[in-house]
C-alpha cells in the first residue's frame, strides 16, 4: 500500500505543480514551447499542444524545462533537465515493475 502511495506522489506532483504554474503564469508555460512550431503537412499545431504532451508523458522534465529554458541553456541547466529525465524514466520503469510483481502474484 505504501509503495502506491509513493508512486501516486511521484506521478502526480509534477503534474500537479505544471497545472497549477500554467493557471498562474500562462504566458511563461505556452511561452517557453512557443519557438517549437512545426508544421506536419500543411498543419501547425498550437504551442500548448507541447506543454500538455509533456504533462501527460514526461512532467518532470517538462517543469524543469519550464523552470530553466527562458533564460537560455546552460551546463548546469542541461545537467537539471538530465536528472529530471531520470525521474521519468524511474516512474515508467516502476510502475511497469510493479505491474510485474502484481501479474506474477
Amino acid at each position: 500500500m505504501g509503495c502506491c502511495l509513493g508512486v501516486l506522489l511521484l506521478a502526480g506532483a509534477p503534474r500537479l505543480a505544471l497545472l497549477v504554474w500554467w493557471f498562474m503564469d500562462p504566458t511563461r508555460v505556452v511561452g517557453t514551447f512557443a519557438g517549437w512550431a512545426t508544421t506536419v503537412g500543411s498543419v501547425t499545431p498550437p504551442s500548448w499542444i507541447w506543454p500538455l504532451a509533456g504533462f501527460l508523458v514526461v512532467p518532470w522534465t517538462t517543469v524543469a524545462y519550464v523552470f530553466v529554458a527562458p533564460g537560455g541553456l546552460t551546463t548546469l541547466e542541461w545537467v537539471v533537465l538530465g536528472v529530471a529525465l531520470l525521474f521519468d524514466l524511474s516512474t515508467h520503469g516502476g510502475s511497469g515493475r510493479a505491474y510485474q510483481k502484481r501479474r506474477s502474484s
